[in-house]
């Protein structure tokens, strides 16, 4: 039986590896091994990145909403509270959006769900 060496596609996937790897620090843009460490390594920062941007934008529409609430002298949680009695179903990223941008009517909905 020949003896077959993967050279062409060992190479394709190196070039593949390297073009990923592109733009990044000394070695790791040149040598395969290390550049596939770094890809691999900035594919999971990658992907955890996407999951803490989330969290991220939350944290961000509470704040936003609980400062708009502030002026009104209305704690969040009892807010929050008050707005699932009275089904009132508005999320975190369009209230914040309201408190931000419409006061007006943000603070509609706030005299509305106090009565």
């Amino acid at each position: 039986m020949v003896r077959v060496k993967p050279g062409k596609s060992t190479r394709a996937s190196h070039k593949k590896t390297l073009k990923l790897a592109k733009g990044y620090w000394m070695s790791r843009r040149k040598q395969i091994k290390k550049a596939t460490e770094a890809v691999l390594h900035a594919g999971q920062y990658a992907y955890d990145g996407r999951k803490i941007r989330k969290r991220d934008y939350r944290r961000l529409w509470i704040t936003r909403i609980n400062a708009a609430l502030q002026t009104h002298g209305i704690k969040y949680s009892a807010f929050i509270h008050k707005m699932k009695e009275k089904n009132v179903e508005l999320d975190r990223k369009i209230l914040a959006q309201l408190a931000l941008d419409y006061p007006k009517v943000f603070q509609e909905l706030i005299q509305k769900i106090n009565n």
